[in-house]
C-alpha cells in the first residue's frame, strides 16, 4: 500500500557515505615516510613482514571494511542495541560480520603466537583498525577492546590465567572489557568502592557496580572476560589500594569451554548521543568469582597498559571519523551545483557551479584533508614507537621509544579527537541544511565522534597528564627528547630545495615550545593553578607543532618524488595549506596560556550566576 511505497522511496533516497579506504595515502605514510620495512626488520619476537604480506593484509582489511562494515554503519545507528533481562542484542548484521571477521583470523593478527596469534606488529594491526573504524566505529568497539584486554593478560596474567583464557580470546571466540569507573568517581579511580573478598581456593568474590562499560554485554561472542578494578578488604585508600581481577561472564568448565554463569549481569544500557550500536553497559557484580591479575594493590599499573592502548585507539577514532566525513563532503562538493564562482563560471553549461570551486568550501575540505592525513602520519609514527618499546632488541632504542611515546600519546588522544571533531563539523557544513538530517549520514559522524574527547580521559585530563606529569614532572626532559628530533630534522632539511618555508617555521616554533614551557614552569612554582589553566592550550599548541613536523616530513618525501605525480603535488600543497592556514593557531594558544591563571581563577564561585 501507500506506506510500503513511502518506505521504498525513503530507502532509495538515503545517500549514506560509503567508505573507501585511502590506500594510496596509507601506503605513502607506511612505506615512503615511516620506512616500515626497516622498522619491521628492527623488531625482535615479531613475525617478519614482507611488503607482499603487508599489501595483502591492508588490501583484505580494506575490502572487509568497505564491503561488510560500511553498509552496517547507518543500520547500527538506526537500530541501536536492545536490552532485556536475558542480555543485549546488537543490530542486524553485526553478529554475522563478527563471525566473518573471526573466521578471517583478524582478532589474532597481533597476538602472541604462543596463544594462537600471528605475531604481527601492532602498528600494522592499527592500519586495519583505522579502516574498520572509518567504516563502522560502533562495530569496531567490540573487537578493539577485546584485543586490548587479551594483550594485557599476555603481559600481566599468571600462566594459569593465560592458559585458561588467551587462546579463546586470541581466536575471537571470547571477548573482553575493561571495567574501571563507577557512578560516583568518574576518572578519579581512587574513589572506587567495588570490593573483592578472597576465597579459600585463592579466587575472589567481586561485588560492586561499574558504569560506562563498552561491550559489557552483547551477543557477538560466546563469553565475555571482564577486567575489573576492585579493592581488597584492608587495602590502602586511593589508587594505591586498587587490584585487578579477571571476572568471566561464564566460568570455564574443566575442559576450558563455557560453563556455569557467573554472578555478573548487565543492569541496563545507556541511551546515548552517538555510537548507539556499541552497548555501553551498567554492569552489576554480585559476589562474582574473580581471579587476581598480578599482585594485590597493583591493579592500576596493569590497567594503565590497556588504557594507554585504548588512548591511542581513541586518537584513531578522531582520524577515522575525520577521514569518513572528508570523503562524504568531498563527493558532495564535487556533485552539488550551487551559485557561481566569484572569479567567473566554472561550469558555464550548467545552471550553477559545483560547491568545490568556492573558496570557503575549499577551506573546509582542505582543513579536513590536512587534519586527516597529518593525523594518520602522526598516529602511525606513535604506533611504531610503541612497537619499538615492546619488541626492539636494542635496549637504548626501547627506552627512547618508551619516553617519546609516553609524551606523544596524550597529545595524539586529545589533539586528534578535537581536530577530528572540527573536521566532522565541517563535513556537515559542506552539506548545508542536508548535513543536519540523518539521510546523508554526516550528522551521525559528528554524534559518534563526540564521545572521543570524553572517554579514556577527557581532553582536560590528557592535557594535565601532558603538561603536569610528562613535561613538568620530568623537568622538561621528556619534551626535549622530541624537540631534539625536530631540531635535527630542520638542520638536515634547511638547504633542501622547497623545504625552507617548512623548516624555518618549524624550527621557530620548536624553540618557542621550549621557551613557553620554561615560562609556565616559573609561573607554576608560585601558583599551581597555572598548570591547569594553561594545560589545554599547551596540549593544542603541542599538537599543532607535532603535525607540523609530520607535514614537513611528508613534504620532504613528496618533493623527492615525480614532480608530475598529482598525489605528490597535492601532498606538498596540503602541507603548504597546513602551514599557512592552520599552524598560525599556535599564536592564539600561546597568548592564552601565557596570560596566566588570574582571569580563570579570580572570579568568586558565587559570581558565576545570579
Amino acid at each position: 500500500g501507500c506506506v510500503a511505497i513511502c518506505q521504498i522511496f525513503v530507502h532509495e533516497v538515503i545517500i549514506m557515505p560509503q567508505y573507501t579506504a585511502p590506500l594510496r595515502d596509507i601506503n605513502f605514510v607506511l612505506k615512503d615516510v615511516l620506512n616500515s620495512d626497516k622498522h619491521f626488520a628492527s623488531l625482535a619476537s615479531r613475525e617478519e613482514v614482507s611488503e607482499d604480506l603487508m599489501d595483502a593484509i591492508i588490501s583484505e582489511g580494506a575490502k572487509f571494511s568497505e564491503n561488510v562494515l560500511s553498509p552496517l554503519n547507518q543500520v547500527g545507528d538506526q537500530q541501536g542495541c536492545t536490552w532485556s533481562e536475558s542480555g543485549v542484542t546488537t543490530p542486524e548484521g553485526f553478529k554475522e560480520a563478527y563471525q566473518q571477521y573471526a573466521e578471517g583470523g583478524w582478532p589474532s593478527m597481533t597476538a602472541n603466537p604462543q596463544f594462537g596469534g600471528q605475531g604481527l606488529p601492532n602498528s600494522l594491526g592499527l592500519v586495519v583498525t583505522e579502516m574498520v573504524s572509518s567504516a563502522c566505529w560502533a562495530w569496531g568497539m567490540y573487537t578493539g577492546l577485546s584485543q586490548s584486554a587479551a594483550r594485557l593478560l599476555e603481559v600481566y596474567a599468571s600462566d594459569e590465567l593465560q592458559e585458561t583464557y588467551l587462546e579463546k580470546m586470541t581466536s575471537g571466540t571470547w571477548g573482553g572489557t575493561m571495567c574501571l569507573t563507577e557512578s560516583h568517581c568518574g576518572s578519579d579511580l581512587g574513589l572506587l568502592r567495588t570490593k573483592a573478598e578472597m576465597n579459600a581456593d585463592g579466587s575472589y568474590n567481586v561485588t560492586g557496580t561499574k558504569i560506562f562499560i563498552s561491550g559489557g554485554e552483547h551477543d557477538m561472542m560466546e563469553n565475555i572476560i571482564h577486567l575489573v578494578l576492585a579493592r581488597v578488604e584492608g587495602a590502602p585508600s586511593g589508587t594505591k589500594g586498587i587490584s585487578l581481577f579477571v571476572v568471566p561472564k561464564f566460568l570455564p568448565d574443566e575442559n576450558g569451554e563455557v560453563g556455569e554463569r557467573n554472578g555478573v549481569h548487565c543492569g541496563s544500557i545507556e541511551h546515548k548521543m552517538g555510537i548507539k550500536a556499541s552497548a555501553t553497559c551498567v554492569m552489576n557484580f554480585d559476589s562474582a568469582k574473580g581471579f587476581l591479575v598480578g599482585e594485590e594493590n597493583r591493579g592500576l599499573n596493569a590497567m594503565f597498559h590497556m588504557m594507554n592502548s585504548a588512548r591511542l585507539g581513541t586518537a584513531l577514532q578522531g582520524l577515522s571519523a575525520g577521514e569518513a566525513s572528508f570523503q562524504g563532503a568531498l563527493e558532495y562538493a564535487r556533485d552539488r551545483l550551487q551559485m557561481r564562482s566569484l572569479s567567473g563560471p566554472k561550469n558555464p553549461d550548467g545552471p550553477a557551479d559545483p560547491l568545490i570551486v568556492h573558496a570557503d568550501v575549499r577551506r573546509m575540505l582542505l582543513t579536513q584533508k590536512a587534519f586527516a592525513e597529518g593525523s594518520r602520519a602522526f598516529i602511525y609514527w606513535v604506533a611504531q614507537l610503541v612497537d619499538t618499546f615492546y619488541f626492539s632488541g636494542d635496549e637504548q632504542a626501547r627506552r627512547d621509544a618508551e619516553e617519546l611515546s609516553e609524551l606523544l600519546t596524550p597529545i595524539a588522544k586529545a589533539f586528534v579527537t578535537e581536530t577530528g571533531l572540527e573536521s566532522a563539523n565541517y563535513g556537515m557544513q559542506v552539506f548545508g541544511g542536508h548535513g543536519f538530517i540523518s539521510e546523508w549520514g554526516m550528522e551521525q559522524i559528528v554524534r559518534d565522534l563526540r564521545i572521543s574527547t570524553l572517554y579514556e580521559g577527557t581532553t582536560g585530563i590528557q592535557a594535565l597528564d601532558l603538561l603536569g606529569r610528562k613535561v613538568m614532572g620530568s623537568g622538561g626532559k621528556q619534551l626535549m627528547v622530541f624537540t631534539k628530533i625536530i631540531h635535527q630534522f630542520c638542520k638536515e632539511q634547511k638547504d633542501k630545495p622547497g623545504m625552507a618555508p617548512f623548516v624555518e617555521k618549524l624550527a621557530e616554533l620548536n624553540a618557542e615550545w621550549g621557551d613557553i614551557t620554561a615560562k609556565l614552569g616559573e609561573k607554576a612554582m608560585s601558583n599551581a593553578d597555572e598548570v591547569g589553566a594553561a594545560s589545554v592550550d599547551y596540549l593544542m599548541y603541542s599538537g599543532y607543532v607535532s603535525l607540523a613536523y609530520m607535514w614537513a616530513r611528508m613534504a620532504s618525501v613528496a618533493l623527492d618524488g615525480d614532480a608530475d605525480d598529482a598525489f605528490l603535488k597535492a601532498k606538498v600543497q596540503t602541507a603548504q595549506f597546513y602551514y599557512q592556514r592552520l599552524l598560525p593557531r599556535t599564536e592564539s594558544h600561546k597568548l592564552a596560556m601565557l596570560n596566566g591563571a588570574d582571569s580563570v581563577m579570580a572570579m568568586p564561585e558565587e559570581a558565576f550566576a545570579f
